[in-house]
């Protein structure tokens, strides 16, 4: 049992270049707003929604591991190992790293809020309303939260052994109905990857490439010139005759 032959794993892997441009959009969203009188107790309130709640939630019931957010594998569908990476998840250092990426996401949204005006020429929208831009911004936060996670548990699975998860036992489907935070559509059904198919089927080498090296590497026999030594022979005889 491999968690490298899981391709959902290696899809959720994404967030390292989604995560970049949503707290991008983030800038640009909060870049044409005005701030109130009280930008300190906004920009809490919004951390306090869009990261905050959503990383308690994910301590109770983390993000499946099968689910993209918009699409997931149905329950039923899931295979043992499956069930196994989602059993695995409830690892203390990917969770702890959950918790660290939301705590670190108010600093940044404060960084982001108080030099967001700089980027007010660059972004599409025109003077929006504050708490309008805040309620967006708290759920790209929510976002960022649930990839950071996402990604940190990927990262976790992907660095097990093979013979890690063997172990493991895996969870149910009522178990993972109540203790996994699955969202999406489920309609999503991927073949495991065959991490063995390229030990097990080396190509032959080229015709070329053999005879280089059955002449070079290999002797060859050389027969000897027996019928020629007759014919001088029985030349010889005759003239002696």
């Amino acid at each position: 049992m491999n968690p490298r032959s899981e391709p959902l794993l290696w899809l959720q892997l994404i967030a390292i270049g989604a995560i970049p441009l949503e707290l991008l959009a983030l800038v640009l969203l909060l870049a044409r707003a005005d701030p109130g009188p009280f930008p300190a107790l906004e920009r809490l309130l919004v951390w306090g929604l869009g990261a905050l709640a959503p990383a308690l939630l994910l301590w109770r019931r983390p993000a499946d591991c099968c689910s993209l957010l918009l699409v997931q594998v149905p329950l039923g569908a899931r295979s043992a190992s499956q069930r196994s990476l989602a059993a695995a998840q409830e690892a203390l250092p990917a969770r702890l790293l959950m918790v660290s990426g939301a705590a670190a996401l108010l600093p940044l949204l404060w960084t982001l809020d108080s030099h967001a005006a700089l980027a007010g020429a660059l972004s599409p929208l025109g003077n929006g309303n504050r708490l309008v831009s805040l309620l967006l911004a708290a759920l790209l936060l929510a976002l960022l939260l649930w990839q950071w996670q996402q990604l940190v548990q990927s990262f976790w699975l992907l660095s097990r052994p093979p013979g890690a998860l063997a172990g493991q036992p895996p969870l149910s489907s009522e178990r993972l109905a109540s203790e996994r935070l699955s969202l999406g559509i489920p309609l999503l059904l991927l073949e495991p990857l065959d991490l063995d198919r390229a030990t097990r089927e080396s190509p032959p080498a080229p015709p070329a490439a053999a005879a280089a090296r059955s002449a070079v590497g290999e002797p060859v026999a050389v027969e000897p010139e027996q019928g020629a030594a007759d014919e001088q022979g029985d030349d010889l005889d005759q003239e002696v005759g």
